[in-house]
């Protein structure tokens, strides 16, 4: 079973960045899919970006332009930067997997707060 472990959240304030991380216990590339989601308070989860192991990459449009998502596989690692942050972007960001390409999102890590200020 993949275990994911998020890194990187805080606060900022509005217009400032901030760069998530997550590491995975096995290889990234194992992984048909990895990405990020998120929930606001009141909200429900919601996708925010995520990458194929072929590299495809989907991004929610309220980030498109202001969040990269990237993968360095030697590391395990994937990232989400976000720039330009604004107050409306403000949840609990979790890493996510759906290990076989099948939609099923099954492995979750813990979760990283990011709190933006206006």
């Amino acid at each position: 079973q993949v275990h994911l472990a998020e890194f990187g959240g805080g606060s900022v304030q509005a217009g400032g960045s901030l760069r998530l991380s997550c590491t995975v216990s096995g290889r990234i590339l194992d992984l048909s899919v990895t990405g990020w989601y998120r929930q606001a308070p009141g909200k429900q989860r919601e996708m925010v970006a995520r990458l194929t192991v072929g590299e495809r990459i989907d991004y929610a449009d309220s980030v498109k332009g202001r969040f990269t998502i990237s993968r360095d596989n030697e590391k395990n690692t994937l990232y989400l930067q976000m720039n330009m942050l604004k107050p409306e972007d403000t949840a609990v960001y979790y890493c996510a997997a759906d290990p076989n390409g099948t939609h099923r999102w099954n492995a979750w890590g813990q979760g990283t707060q990011v709190i933006v200020s206006s």
